[in-house]
């Protein structure tokens, strides 16, 4: 009937078959992974456009200048004299003063303060 060897070689094949569902489903699901990451990586390209898009459309030259003619009164603005363009050396150092942040309460911000900024993001 059965010899040693036979049931030996059905042992190799049955485990060389699990072996390779095993392998097999492994890198299907990494396969299935790897298309999520490469769908969200499109979706960020796609908001880096939309915001390059955006950002070119609010710094348009004729823009900021019908803002600074519109707003001139609460902003203030003048256009810059000749007198106020100095080099570098020119300008006085200011002194450094750092804030001591350890004797505080860090996170406060989150805590109880809502941030009203708003912003162009794209909201997924």
């Amino acid at each position: 009937m059965f010899r040693t060897s036979d049931m030996v070689l059905i042992a190799v094949m049955v485990s060389a078959a699990a072996f390779t569902y095993q392998t097999k489903h492994e890198a299907e699901s990494w396969l299935s992974e790897v298309r999520s990451l490469e769908r969200e990586i499109r979706f960020e390209e796609d908001t880096i456009d939309l915001l390059k898009a955006d950002w070119s459309l609010l710094t348009q030259p004729s823009r900021l200048q019908r803002l600074t003619e519109i707003y001139h009164d609460q902003l203030g603005l003048d256009p810059v004299g000749a007198q106020q363009i100095v080099e570098l050396d020119d300008v006085p150092e200011r002194s450094l003063t750092i804030e001591d942040l350890s004797s505080g309460k860090l996170g406060a911000m989150a805590e109880g303060a809502k941030d009203n900024t708003v912003t162009g993001g794209v909201v997924r």
